[in-house]
């Protein structure tokens, strides 16, 4: 059974099969959703400040 995964980023959940998952040098695991939420991440984006992720509605 596929477990559920959640982006690291906006949220948002992520389908078995799909997503990016970026393996860190400490060891640590990011899954992104999308190319857009890994490069906001990487540019150093709040995701509070943006109305489109779930972080940025509970902050609203």
């Amino acid at each position: 059974m596929p477990r559920a995964i959640t982006c690291s980023y906006c949220g948002r959940s992520i389908e078995p099969g799909t997503g990016l998952m970026y393996v860190k040098n400490d060891g640590s695991i990011l899954w992104f959703c999308s190319s857009k939420c890994k490069k906001k991440h990487f540019y150093g984006s709040d995701p509070r400040k943006l109305k489109w992720t779930v972080k940025g509605r509970q902050a609203s």
